[in-house]
């Protein structure tokens, strides 16, 4: 989509990923990554610490099973998406303002870490959902999906 913000945290989960389902069966997951500057202090010969950007992401469908499965709370994660905002009004009726990172692409931070990838395949994949795939295919078109846009229930809100 036209004109929004995309953008890459790098972070640590402060809290397990959490899975859920729609109500037509979509799975979802939300976890929440904190990001904190750091810069050296060469009067003081010391790493002061920024404060915190903590930011949650929303994932969906396939992606959504795979951060369940293979991320935990305190894991350093590289998290890209659409940056969304919305407002609401506190206990207090004080107006306050959320940002929430719409996840396109997530995986572990490897700087002083490892991992050992594996691809997910099976039942359920709908052709051309895999990025790993050598051949080019198109999902099929619905009635309630436009013309290039990806076949599926995408109207479904989380359920959090």
């Amino acid at each position: 989509m036209s004109g929004e913000t995309l953008m890459t945290v790098i972070g640590n989960l402060i809290e397990d990923p959490e899975l859920r389902f729609t109500p037509s069966g979509v799975p979802v997951a939300k976890f929440r990554v904190a990001s904190t500057p750091r810069t050296y202090d060469r009067q003081t010969n010391e790493w002061k610490d920024g404060e915190s950007l903590f930011l949650t992401c929303t994932a969906w469908r396939r992606q959504a099973e795979n951060v369940a499965e293979s991320l935990v709370k305190g894991a350093r994660a590289i998290v890209y998406g659409r940056l969304k905002q919305h407002s609401y009004d506190d206990k207090e009726g004080i107006r306050r303002v959320a940002y929430e990172i719409d996840v396109e692409e997530v995986g572990a931070a490897l700087k002083n870490a490892t991992a050992k990838v594996t691809k997910v395949s099976g039942a359920g994949k709908a052709p051309g959902d895999d990025p790993w795939q050598s051949t080019t295919t198109t999902p099929p078109q619905t009635a309630e999906s436009p013309a290039g846009a990806p076949a599926g229930d995408y109207a479904d809100e989380p359920p959090f």
